[in-house]
């Protein structure tokens, strides 16, 4: 039968959303350690090492692009960290192959007009080929919306530096750049409705089009081998500026993880590329309008990093103890790469800087008691993840499931599944919890309103049925284990640090990802201690799945 259950949040306000609970589950309250609750609330509080693992992977160890030497640093130096804590079974797996590793050794840009030279503040998109020494090359603006239009650029873009987009208008600030969360935005959270069916995301024939022809311009553009290119994002700006990946050809009909990746081995035919400041851009399309010649002067080195393909998920444990079910497990973690263009704090050193210190808080937690937990409690620092969710979908597929892709149900089952319990992830930035996305399944809430309470003073109370996606937990929940990202505070994770050249430790916010780390630390711990694994939503096997489990 269908349930109103009220809600509190913390200024008062009463919301109701309708789950459907069993009667078991509405009958039996979960319950809750208040003894190990107040020896994690003393331990992440007031005794937090959460700041020193952020340094250590920023500061020292970042940033973490995928395939990198500075990674392979930092999954070492998270292994050893973890074997210091004294966790058992430290691993770093392997997966792959992913491809090559990318470091930018030097790089500058200035522009010269007829009224002298400026520096440009630019980054070069990872996998960008380096160019031959210190190269210059006259500005040509590619503006084009049929074929014809493009077809005029034919054999005038060699050694050329081709600015792919218009200028993009900069509106000025008059609100804060970092937010938290308000009581609507919450409400709006408790009351979403349950998920629909698992589809892809729908565009108008239209958008599509669209994005077929940016595809059929970009690889153009390269065919005609300019000497570089230059962007300015979709997004930043006040010296912000958000970077990923150079371009590659690839057909404009192909699936957005169809074709080649500059990261393939061997790498695809590409040229140098970087993305400006939006303000620096703009001004270089301004003076170019005016029929002013504009060339741009630039070096670029960097190292291709091929002599190992695979990567690698670091994964440490705190063995079970409970002769029935300590083979059973419950895995907190986050991913551990990043973009390059920050030492990648917020997205996402915090995440897993808070699942370590989580770990941490356990380790003490159990040591009191004398014991180690039911459960074997298990950290994963997932590797690949800004490429798809690359090293967690692998060590799902390793270790619980097969798939034929994200998001397509599982076609076979290994024997781990049964064995699982639950995985809680952390990667949108430094804001603190303000509750956790069930991604559906509403025979948790009970169990999860139990283990917040104890935490509302901090302002963790909100649950919500919603999904949400673009991180960890996907890999999991897509083969039918309980798999979930908690609600943060938005801080300036869109606007300022995501993905970006801001996104470095001075960004994070101690006291918010101290309170997260507790609140995840004692998530674990209860789902570690329970009698019963976490209830699962309805597996749905593919139709060619094979019988039973391997």
């Amino acid at each position: 039968m269908m349930k109103s259950r009220w809600y509190s949040l913390p200024v008062g306000l009463l919301l109701v959303a309708t789950v459907v609970l069993s009667a078991d589950a509405q009958d039996v309250p979960e319950p809750v350690d208040e003894e190990a609750i107040a020896t994690i609330r003393e331990q992440g509080l007031e005794n937090s090492q959460v700041m020193e693992y952020l340094s250590w992977m920023t500061d020292v160890y970042g940033p973490r692009l995928t395939g990198s030497p500075m990674l392979d640093a930092a999954t070492d130096w998270a292994a050893r960290s973890m074997e210091e804590m004294g966790l058992v079974n430290v691993q770093k797996e392997a997966w792959g192959p992913f491809g090559s590793g990318w470091t930018l050794e030097h790089y500058n840009v200035e522009a010269t007009t007829p009224q002298g030279t400026f520096p440009l503040t630019a980054y070069p998109k990872a996998w960008s080929p380096g160019t031959e020494g210190h190269v210059s090359g006259e500005v040509v603006i590619v503006r084009a919306e049929t074929e014809d239009e493009l077809n005029q650029y034919r054999g005038k873009l060699a050694g050329k530096v081709v600015l792919m987009e218009d200028i993009r208008e900069v509106d000025e600030w008059f609100g804060p750049l970092a937010k938290r969360r308000d009581d609507t935005n919450l409400l709006n959270l408790a009351n979403a409705p349950m998920p629909g069916e698992r589809g892809g995301r729908r565009y108008s024939e239209e958008a599509m089009q669209r994005y077929r022809f940016q595809r059929q311009v970009a690889s153009f553009v390269l065919s005609e081998n300019p000497a570089a290119i230059l962007d300015r994002g979709s997004k930043g700006d006040y010296g912000t500026i958000f970077v990923s990946s150079a371009r590659v050809p690839v057909a404009p009909d192909a699936g957005w993880r169809d074709g080649p990746s500059a990261y393939d081995i061997p790498a695809p035919e590409t040229v140098p590329q970087f993305t400006v400041a939006v303000e620096h851009y703009n001004r270089l399309v301004r003076i170019a309008q005016k029929g002013l010649p504009v060339s741009i002067n630039l070096h670029l080195r960097v190292a291709f990093n091929e002599e190992d393909p695979m990567e690698y998920n670091v994964t440490g444990e705190l063995a079970g103890t409970d002769p029935a079910i300590g083979d059973e497990v419950v895995i907190l973690g986050g991913h551990y790469d990043s973009w390059h263009a920050g030492t990648g704090a917020t997205d996402n050193a915090t995440g897993s800087a808070v699942m370590m210190e989580a770990m941490r808080i356990l380790k003490h937690v159990y040591a009191e008691k004398g014991t180690g937990p039911r459960r074997t409690i298990r950290i994963g620092l997932w590797t690949g993840e800004e490429q798809g969710l690359l090293g967690s979908r692998s060590y799902v597929q390793q270790h619980f499931a097969e798939s034929e892709g994200l998001g397509q149900p599982p076609t076979a089952l290994k024997p781990e599944h049964e064995k699982f319990s639950a995985y809680y992830n952390m990667d949108n930035g430094t804001g603190k919890i303000r509750g956790v996305y069930m991604q559906g399944n509403a025979e948790v809430e009970p169990i999860f309103r139990s283990w917040l309470q104890p935490f509302s003073d901090l302002g963790a109370s909100t649950l919500s049925l919603q999904n949400t996606g673009g991180t960890d937990h996907l890999a999991f929940d897509a083969v039918g284990l309980p798999g979930f990202q908690f609600i943060q505070e938005p801080m300036a994770y869109s606007t300022r640090t995501h993905h970006s050249n801001m996104d470095v430790y001075d960004h994070a916010v101690a006291d918010d990802l101290k309170q997260a780390a507790t609140i995840i630390a004692s998530f674990a711990y209860h789902t570690a201690e329970r009698d019963e694994k976490l209830p699962r939503k309805k597996l749905k096997m593919a139709e060619t799945a094979s019988v039973g489990t391997q």
